[in-house]
């Protein structure tokens, strides 16, 4: 009997290089994230989400004409057809991103270009999924709420929009930055598992909302997505600094993990935390949240003491976002509308060069040849 060798490979695929792409690289070792050849400190300290967008999308950063154009199309695109708002109204119990992964497939229904695949059509869909998508989770927030749904402005950011159309309150310039700076960094990390499901849904060539609805759905998951949560409810919950440390030396003695610390790819600072530790403690001071940060730093620093692990993008996104008045619950649906750009980025790419994702299985169950059992035998 022929046999065919299949590389062994580890859980969860660890260190499996799976496809090949353009658009982001790591180095998880020296703490590098680049998107596109540009360092993620480079367009924190540079960069507008906007611009971010186009980069991941074009491989280039874009010129003045394109950036404004850019921004005329996110806000012509950003209402929702009316029966995904009525979709909202009609669940508003129900948990964000569930909400959200449902709202977003039902995009489809109503863009008669769904069915185009065309790439100017899929890069016009691009569009859509970025502004709707920060549409629905403003819109649920209002809505659950029983406030008043706000329009977007368009003379303010992608950023500054969210937050407006979120809170009612146009944001001061602090809070416009904090939050445009915190989109650039969520906004992709190559093949993470959000972002592979998009690509294989992709590769079958399914169409772009299918897409990014898988990756909806993975990132819903508590491995994935949702850290953040858990990081600042654990911090208001203690209240104090103290406490905080105490809390943390509890679960360690219980061997149970301390949400926001480690990461499967990094071995040193996640890059994106550097910034976000700036950012917590900017806002905190001048938003009166100064004792999230403060908390954050002490528990950040018995964690590196006792168990030499590093923060990661969640650990001090959580107070960062607390301090820009975004419900706790809708963390994760924020990182969606970040990581929307990386997800259409990469399903764009995928359908550029397809071929469909099909890897194999390292079989581990019994050798083929079993005897069949009649039924009054077993």
């Amino acid at each position: 009997m022929s046999t065919t060798t299949v590389p062994t490979t580890g859980a969860g695929l660890e260190g499996v290089v799976a496809g090949e792409s353009e658009i982001c690289y790591i180095d998880g070792y020296e703490g590098v994230l680049s998107y596109r050849g540009y360092n993620i400190h480079t367009l924190a300290d540079h960069a507008t989400f906007e611009e971010v967008i186009w980069l991941l999308w074009k491989g280039a950063l874009p010129k003045q004409a394109e950036l404004k154009q850019l921004k005329t199309d996110l806000h012509a695109h950003a209402a929702i057809p009316e029966q995904v708002q009525q979709f909202l109204a009609d669940n508003l119990n129900a948990g964000p991103m569930d909400v959200l992964r449902t709202a977003v497939s039902m995009l489809s229904l109503y863009d008669p270009q769904a069915k185009d695949m065309s790439p100017e059509a899929n890069q016009q869909k691009a569009t859509k999924l970025m502004a709707q998508t920060s549409t629905i989770v403003s819109t649920f927030g209002r809505m659950r709420t029983e406030q008043p749904i706000v329009q977007p402005d368009a003379s303010l950011s992608f950023a500054g929009n969210f937050l407006y159309c979120l809170t009612g309150k146009k944001p001061d310039h602090v809070m416009e930055h904090t939050f445009d700076v915190a989109l650039i960094l969520h906004a992709d990390h190559e093949l993470n598992a959000s972002t592979f499901a998009a690509r294989v849904t992709a590769a079958t060539l399914s169409d772009i909302y299918s897409a990014v609805t898988s990756a909806i759905g993975a990132l819903k998951g508590p491995l994935h997505g949702g850290a953040n949560e858990d990081v600042i409810k654990m911090l208001l919950e203690v209240g104090t600094a103290d406490k905080a440390v105490e809390r943390v030396h509890e679960m360690l003695a219980a061997k149970r993990k301390i949400p926001g610390f480690g990461h499967r790819v990094y071995r040193t600072e996640d890059p994106r935390a550097t910034h976000l530790r700036h950012m917590s403690e900017a806002l905190g001071k001048s938003t009166g949240h100064e004792d999230l940060y403060l908390m954050s730093r002490r528990v950040e620093d018995v964690i590196k003491s006792e168990k030499k692990l590093n923060p990661n993008v969640d650990f001090y996104s959580a107070s960062t976002y607390y301090s820009l008045g975004i419900p706790i619950d809708l963390f994760t649906p924020i990182f969606a509308v970040s990581r929307m750009s990386g997800w259409t980025a990469h399903v764009l790419e995928q359908y550029h060069n397809n071929r469909l994702i099909r890897p194999r299985a390292e079989y581990k169950g019994n050798a083929d040849g079993m005897r069949w059992i009649p039924m009054n035998e077993r």
